[in-house]
């Protein structure tokens, strides 16, 4: 029996590099890191309310009042630690903290912009 070789045509705007060449999710995948960048119940929500400037936690709390603090504590954390998010102390009493997208973090705007026309798109064809 002769050896068969497997061969397989990538879109080339899909997959563009081989990174993205993967027969199963890997954590190098491009795909995979912007997934993984905006994960999480209301991460989407904190990144775009960021995307208008620096915020403290209470503008935050204001500008989502059902996000509860322990989660929106817990969100500006994670974005923090995927380097999408700075958070500056402002000297003072009380002291406040003011949070402010990176250059990461800015770099996510078309991807947001392009999942909500994408979900307004999916939206139309449901009705």
């Amino acid at each position: 029996m002769a050896h068969q070789t497997e061969t397989h045509c990538w879109d080339p705007e899909l997959v563009p590099s081989p990174s993205g060449r993967t027969a199963q999710p890997q954590p190098d995948c491009p795909v995979e890191i912007a997934l993984a960048a905006i994960a999480g119940r209301w991460t989407t929500l904190v990144l775009r309310e960021l995307m208008h400037g620096p915020h403290s936690f209470g503008t935050l709390r204001e500008r989502l009042p059902a996000i509860s603090p322990k989660v929106l504590a817990d969100r500006l954390h994670t974005l923090r630690e995927r380097g999408l998010l700075a958070q500056e102390r402002i000297p003072g009493f009380p002291a406040r903290t003011r949070y402010t997208l990176t250059p990461a973090g800015h770099a996510l705007r078309p991807l947001l912009v392009e999942l909500y026309r994408t979900g307004e798109r999916l939206a139309r064809e449901r009705d």
